[in-house]
Formats: C-alpha cells, sequence, structure tokens
C-alpha cells in the first residue's frame, strides 16, 4: 500500500530557498515517482503548507478572544467504556492587522508561489495568509485561530497563518498579530510541494487499476487533511486485507457515508487541487448525520470482522430503546381539556385540539425533547444520544422520507452495473470527450458514470439506450442458439 503522504518527491520551501524532504527533517521519497511513470501511472504535482509553531509561554491571553469548547462533551465513539472526562482546554482567537497586510505586500516576491519558483496548485479550503491577502484584498483582517497542540507541551499552532515566507520575515508577522507581540517562534511555516497519482487511477475500493493488489490512500490520491487521509486509510486497509483473504471488497457508497463520497469524488472526478471533504459536497446530507453514524455503519463493521460482541450489543440496545422510544411517543397522547394539556397549551402557546401525540408535540418548532421532561413525558432510563436519536427521528421524519425516496429512486439506475469489458470508444453516440474519460475512469456502475467530469445528462442517456440495446441482442443470441438444430438422416 502506498500512503506517501508528502514525502512523494517531495520540496520544502521557505522563501526561495528549498530542500529536498516530506516534513522538516525527515527525508523525502525519491525515484518512486519515475518508477510508477514507467508502471504507466499518471502524476502528478500539488502543494500544501504548515504554519508556524510558537511558544505558549509568550502570549499575552488578555489580548486574545477565548474559544472554549462545548458545555456538553460531545465523543466521537458511540461506546461509553471509552469517554474519559477532561479539563477542556481553549482555544484562541486573534487577527490579523494592517501592519500584517502590509509586509506581506510588501514581501510577496519572497514567497515560493508569487516568486515564481513554485506553480502547484495548493488547497482551495485551506490557503496560505499570502493567498488570503492576494485573493480578498479587500478584507481589511482575518481570524487566525491560536491552537494548542498538546496538554503538555508549550507548541501553539497559529491555525490560519502558513507560508512560505522567509523564516527572517515570518517572527515579524507573527508579532504584528494582537496578543503575539512578544512571542518566541519555535518552528518557522513552511510551503511543500509533492507528487500525487490522480485517484481515477484507483478503484472504490482504492486499488489501482494497472495493479492488481497496489492500494493507494491519503494525499497520494489528491486529498488534504489527516481527516481524509485516515478515512481512506481505513476503506485500503480493509479491501487489502480482504483481497489477501480472497473475500469481496467492501465499498462505501454516497448516500450511505462521507467516506463514500470523498472515494467516489477522488475516483470519478478530473481533480486537480488538493482535496477537502465538505458537507456540501454530499447531496445527501440531510441522511449522513453525526448521530446516526453508528446506525449506518456499525452494521458493516460488524459484518467484516470489526464490531466484537460487547460493541454489537450496545449498538443493538441503542437502536431497540430508540425505536421503542418512537413508538411510544406516537403512541402517548395529551388531551386538550386536561390539566397537562391546558398547561403544555398556555406554555406554548399553541392550542391542542382535541389530542396531540408527544411525537407531534415535538414536530413543533422550539418543542424539544428536554421539554417533555418538564411534564414529566420524557423517559428516564434513556441516555442522552438515544433521547436526541428518537427527537432528530420524528422531528425531521418528513424531511428525511423526502430524501429516502429520492436516493431510491435515483438507486434505481445509478446502481445498476456497466460491463467490465465495455468499449466507450465504440459508442458513437457519446460525446468524444465523455468517451475519453469513462475509458480512462472505468466506472462501475451508471450512477458512477453520470458522476464522471465531462460527462453529461445527454451521454448518460445514451449509455443506457446503448446497454438496453446491447442487452436485447444478447438474449436475441442466446434464443438463437437455444433453438434445435434440423438435421437429415
Amino acid at each position: 500500500m502506498l500512503t506517501t503522504g508528502t514525502f512523494l518527491g517531495g520540496v520544502i520551501w521557505v522563501g526561495n530557498k528549498s530542500m529536498s524532504a516530506g516534513r522538516a527533517g525527515e527525508f523525502a521519497a525519491v525515484g518512486l515517482t519515475e518508477t510508477l511513470n514507467r508502471m504507466g501511472f499518471e502524476t502528478g504535482r500539488l502543494k500544501t503548507g504548515t504554519p508556524a509553531r510558537v511558544d505558549k509561554r509568550s502570549i499575552d491571553y488578555s489580548q486574545l478572544e477565548p474559544q472554549p469548547g462545548d458545555d456538553e462533551v460531545r465523543w466521537f465513539s458511540f461506546d461509553p467504556e471509552v469517554w474519559v472526562e477532561r479539563e477542556q482546554i481553549p482555544c484562541y482567537l486573534t487577527r490579523t492587522t494592517a501592519e500584517t497586510h502590509r509586509l506581506i505586500r510588501e514581501n510577496l516576491h519572497l514567497s515560493p508561489v508569487y516568486g515564481g519558483w513554485v506553480d502547484a496548485k495548493g488547497p482551495r479550503y485551506c490557503p496560505s495568509i499570502e493567498d488570503k491577502i492576494v485573493r480578498f484584498a479587500d478584507k481589511e483582517s482575518h481570524q487566525i485561530f491560536i491552537e494548542p497542540e498538546g496538554r503538555d507541551i508549550p507548541d501553539l499552532y497559529i491555525q490560519g497563518f502558513s507560508t512560505g515566507l522567509p523564516e527572517a520575515l515570518q517572527i515579524h508577522l507573527l508579532r504584528s498579530l494582537p496578543g503575539l507581540e512578544n512571542c518566541s517562534m519555535l518552528r518557522p511555516a513552511y510551503a511543500v510541494e509533492y507528487d500525487y497519482l490522480p485517484a481515477t487511477q484507483c478503484y472504490p475500493t482504492l486499488m489501482t487499476k494497472k495493479i492488481d493488489g497496489l492500494f493507494c490512500a491519503g494525499q497520494i490520491n489528491g486529498t488534504t487533511g489527516y481527516e481524509e487521509a485516515a478515512g481512506q486509510g481505513l476503506v485500503a486497509g480493509i479491501n487489502a486485507a480482504r483481497l489477501c483473504r480472497s473475500q469481496s471488497p467492501v465499498i462505501f457508497t454516497r448516500e450511505q457515508s462521507y467516506l463514500g463520497t470523498l472515494i467516489d469524488d477522488l475516483c470519478t472526478k478530473d481533480l486537480r487541487e488538493p482535496y477537502r471533504m465538505l458537507t456540501s459536497r454530499s447531496e445527501y446530507r440531510l441522511l449522513l448525520r453525526s448521530d446516526n453514524a453508528d446506525q449506518r455503519l456499525t452494521p458493516i463493521g460488524r459484518e467484516i470482522g470489526l464490531i466484537d460482541d460487547r460493541r454489537w450489543e450496545i449498538f443493538t440496545r441503542k437502536q431497540a430503546n430508540i425505536a421503542a422510544e418512537k413508538e411510544r411517543l406516537h403512541e402517548t397522547r395529551v388531551k386538550e381539556h386536561d390539566e397537562l394539556g391546558r398547561q403544555i397549551a398556555a406554555d406554548t402557546q399553541q392550542a391542542i385540539k382535541g389530542s396531540i401525540t408527544l411525537a407531534d408535540l415535538l414536530r413543533r418548532p422550539g418543542f424539544h425533547y428536554v421539554n417533555l421532561d418538564r411534564y414529566g413525558l420524557s423517559n428516564p432510563d434513556l441516555i442522552q444520544e438515544e433521547r436526541e436519536g428518537a427527537e432528530i427521528d420524528i422531528k425531521y421524519s418528513g424531511y428525511i422520507q423526502r430524501q429516502q425516496n429520492q436516493i431510491d429512486q435515483i438507486l434505481r439506475q445509478a446502481n445498476r452495473p456497466l460491463p467490465a469489458d465495455l468499449d466507450y470508444n465504440q459508442i458513437e453516440t457519446l460525446s468524444k470527450e465523455s468517451r475519453e474519460k469513462l475509458s480512462q475512469v472505468r466506472p462501475l456502475t451508471i450512477g458512477q458514470a453520470a458522476r464522471t467530469g465531462g460527462v453529461n445528462p445527454a451521454d448518460v442517456n445514451a449509455l443506457l439506450v446503448y446497454l438496453e440495446i446491447r442487452s436485447r441482442c444478447a438474449e436475441t443470441d442466446s434464443r438463437e442458439l437455444a433453438k434445435p438444430i434440423p438435421f437429415k438422416v
């Protein structure tokens, strides 16, 4: 498996000075790109960067705006055994100043990009501070987040302040920020450019199309950021292990997870800049919520052997509790003329006509499960996550069902498989660009073909017509072969 990060042909830039490295102080992977090219892989070049680190003991926190964590601590895991209560450490907010902008504008020629030494594409949604000043010249100030890198080390990560400007200039830029006037820089910022393989050369399993058994994950596939890399590593690792065991692959779909959206975009779209996973990239984001992540994905984990009996019992108990609570909320009614009904109507300033179920109460704007506590109508045996799951399912049931109907309609055609031997160049009703892109991407389904860059709806219709004709011809041929052959004695 190749997970090269920024090390594949990596070059670090600070001003006009460069060195071969994948990360500060670590050697780049040299020669691997050329080997991949000889094997027939297409490669490209991308750029990213990292901000300076400063000593937290040199900061004037009185000039910074605290950014505390959530009052209610939430967990990535749904397993209560791994929940550990710890003191929350805040981040802080400062802003660039007119002096910051002046220093950058006057020294743009010293930046690797604006000086002309680097032309690789950088991340659109994590631009360097130089890019912000140039692209958003009308903005008088930009937010800068001060983030601790750990509980027991002095390093502060200056989020939003990545740069490739010379080290000597960086300290002046940092000290132009309110609260950092006397800061000590522990490590300078730098830009790094590196090679990558456009992921249209991979299947949705993240195995390459040219070499069976070779998987790629992370920034080598053209992504940026730790979360995208971690997700790809999980998918590639699962499928590499299953391939070794001669088991069927696991493919995550767009309507099932953000992970599926990420990989589908990578494998079907011609992306030429570092890709970051955003919720807006999913057309199914109403269904892809953090509260139902375990509901969507735990059964897959169980099926492939990643969820043990203890974790599965926690999951099934939670889902059963939510289902039972939803049933109770739909069946329990409050009557208009009962004392409780009159009290709720007065508190909410919304009349109850005849009677109303607790589910219908939850559908009212501004009414939440916590309000049921006030009237003794909640279930005290439920944990917060179960209460939240029941409320969300009920409150947004109409929107959720509408999106599910859309998915079902799309999937009836989108999941139609495309023959592995399909020669797109022979389908004359497809546009030339579509033939080229489909031949390159080799989509597995009609849905993937429709999302391939350069393929328009007319091309999809032409492809469906071609497949139907091909199917009918195959049926005719099979019927002809099935006829008895006459012979004479």
